[in-house]
Formats: C-alpha cells, sequence, structure tokens
C-alpha cells in the first residue's frame, strides 16, 4: 500500500519561509518522478514543482520559480519543498505526489498517481 506523509506545513507571514516534507513508503522511490501540487481555496488543484527519479530535472510553475525548490533524498524515501519570500497567495493546501515513471513528470494532476493527504500552508500579509 503506497503512503506519503506530508509534514511541514503552517502559519507564516508574507516574505517568510517553510519548508514542507514528504515521507514516502510502499513503492519503488527511487524509480518514481516525485512533485507538489497545491489547492488554494475555492480553486482547482494546480501544479507547483516536480522532480525526476535521478533529481537531476526540476521543473516549476511560474508563480513559484525562483522562490520554491523541489528536492528530494532517495536514500530517505523523501521529497522536500523549500518555500521562500512566501506571498498570500500562496496560501493552499500542498499535496506530495508521485508519478508511474521516473524519467517524465506531469502538470496536470490526473497523471499522476500517488497522493498524499496535504498539508496546509497559510502566508498572512
Amino acid at each position: 500500500q503506497v503512503q506519503l506523509v506530508e509534514s511541514g506545513g503552517g502559519l507564516v507571514q508574507a516574505g517568510g519561509s517553510l519548508r514542507l516534507s514528504c515521507a514516502a513508503s510502499g513503492l519503488t522511490f527511487s524509480s518514481r518522478s516525485m512533485g507538489w501540487f497545491r489547492q488554494p481555496p475555492g480553486k482547482e488543484r494546480e501544479f507547483v514543482a516536480a522532480i525526476r527519479a535521478s533529481g537531476s530535472r526540476t521543473s516549476y510553475a511560474d508563480s513559484v520559480e525562483g522562490r520554491f525548490t523541489i528536492s528530494r533524498d532517495n536514500a530517505k524515501n523523501s521529497v522536500y519543498l523549500q518555500m521562500n519570500n512566501l506571498k498570500p497567495e500562496d496560501t493552499a493546501v500542498y499535496y506530495c505526489t508521485g508519478f508511474w515513471a521516473g524519467g517524465a513528470t506531469s502538470t496536470t494532476p490526473e497523471s499522476w498517481n500517488y497522493w498524499g493527504q496535504g498539508t496546509q500552508v497559510t502566508v498572512s500579509s
């Protein structure tokens, strides 16, 4: 049974930083691309960042490029999202997700196979 468990969310002031973590189990983590999506209040789920299985390639939504960094530790079956210079519009539930393969990613949530339960990030102005 695949489990993705997020942690690290919380309340932060604008300009602050948070680091989200996702611990994975039940899948061959080192062979899977991993990603982060978010769902702002009243909106659809949207792509944030993704990283290929080897960690050699990453991709970001335009809205977070230069502020967020995705990374992974295959020895710990974990993926991270470092979020700096947070803005009120970053407020959302953040989800960790796993892809069906390791050499590709997608910006559409329907393409991803596994999902965590989500962690709330709230940025106050």
